[in-house]
């Protein structure tokens, strides 16, 4: 979604918001204080009041959701295609109270830089404050917690930026979110500014300090993420790690399910949790599904089901291997085959364009002579 798609968003949202509490009266009356706040959002320039009531507690890790993410990786993708450069933008969440910052939502700020001079940038802030009195209006639960950028690493301007960042929090996190990385790891690093002292005699100056960061999705958000990576990967191609690691997957599944069962159970037994007949008949069904090894006929009869399916496997991948040689030899038989048509093209253009000449040639020879005749004809007359 674009910023100007947010907007048009936001902005219906309220409407729809406003008309259905005064359909219902629920329209409570406004105090002089939430009057003044209300002014503050219509005009676009909403700023809390008090940046005491912001959060004050220094940033000791910083928690980023998949939604910020694909948010910044889609401003990225549709700001590249007008011009090169880094993009920057606002970040959204809130504050826990050992430090713990949780960025849950951002948006796009229209941000220009000049690559030869770094003092020279430009960051909207009128842009910031109108957007996120729009975003305060959905969810007031939501702070400015800083910014971001693609980084991927730190400039010089980058403290300028982050200190202009102070108006709206105390603690402003800077975070580098890489959209092309090429190590394999978080795309992700924060920073906080602090104050550092060379020496004595000279003055304090502010510089950042690393912070962790980690990737944390809530259950609603996981759903979504693999809503989206299903339609990225073919999940009929499969190779021999992924194989590998689903089946890893499902035995520590399998495990820790029936560490639950047996806990369960030896738990009934000391008389610690009454007996759930509910339970117990779920579990004697899991029971009968499982087959008996102990007998020969059964044993015998698993191993030779189990071969039989290995043997269709095995089969089914020859014949597969056989058909992808068979397709490669016939794209094979084919490009030769196109290689001599080609070659048959190129020749008949060439005896065309020969002919041409010939003819070309013949027929300047005989209007050579022809205005010799003519000229043969004038003189003698």
């Amino acid at each position: 979604m674009s910023t100007y798609d947010q907007f048009n968003f936001f902005t219906k949202i309220q409407h729809y918001n406003s008309v259905f509490a005064q359909q219902s009266g629920h329209l409570d009356p406004l105090s002089s204080s939430e009057q003044q706040q209300q002014q503050q959002q219509q005009s676009g320039n909403f700023l809390p009041t008090n940046l005491t009531s912001l959060p004050s507690l220094i940033p000791t890790k910083v928690v980023i959701h998949p939604l910020v993410l694909l948010s910044v990786v889609d401003h990225f993708n549709r700001v590249s295609k007008s011009r090169e450069g880094r993009v920057a933008g606002v970040l959204l969440g809130s504050v826990g109270k050992d430090g713990e910052v949780d960025v849950t939502n951002s948006y796009a700020v229209p941000f220009e830089e000049e690559k030869k001079d770094a003092n020279i940038w430009y960051l909207d802030h009128g842009f910031v404050e109108e957007m996120y009195a729009m975003f305060k209006k959905v969810n007031s639960n939501e702070l400015i917690l800083g910014w971001y950028s693609t980084g991927p690493k730190i400039r010089q301007s980058d403290i300028q930026i982050h200190e202009t960042f102070r108006k709206y929090v105390k603690h402003p996190v800077y975070c580098i979110i890489d959209v092309k990385p090429r190590d394999v790891g978080l795309p992700t690093k924060a920073y906080i500014a602090m104050e550092k002292i060379q020496d004595e005699k000279s003055q304090p100056e502010m510089t950042f300090v690393h912070v962790p960061s980690a990737i944390e999705a809530l259950e609603a958000e996981d759903i979504g993420v693999e809503h989206l990576l299903r339609d990225i990967k073919d999940s009929t191609v499969s190779d021999l790690n992924t194989s590998v690691l689903a089946r890893g997957q499902a035995l520590s599944a399998l495990e820790g399910r029936l560490n639950d069962i047996s806990t369960y159970l030896d738990q009934v037994i000391k008389g610690e949790l009454p007996i759930n007949n509910q339970i117990t008949y779920i579990l004697q069904d899991i029971f009968n599904l499982l087959p008996g090894m102990q007998q020969t006929d059964t044993k015998d009869a698993f191993i030779a089901y189990n071969n039989d399916s290995m043997l269709s496997q095995y089969i089914a991948s020859l014949v597969k291997a056989a058909i992808s040689l068979h397709n490669l030899i016939n794209n094979k038989i084919d490009l030769r085959d196109q290689e001599k048509e080609d070659l048959k093209m190129k020749e008949l253009e060439r005896e065309l364009a020969r002919v041409k000449k010939e003819v070309r040639e013949k027929r300047e020879e005989q209007e050579k002579e022809e205005k010799e005749e003519e000229q043969q004809q004038n003189e003698e007359e």
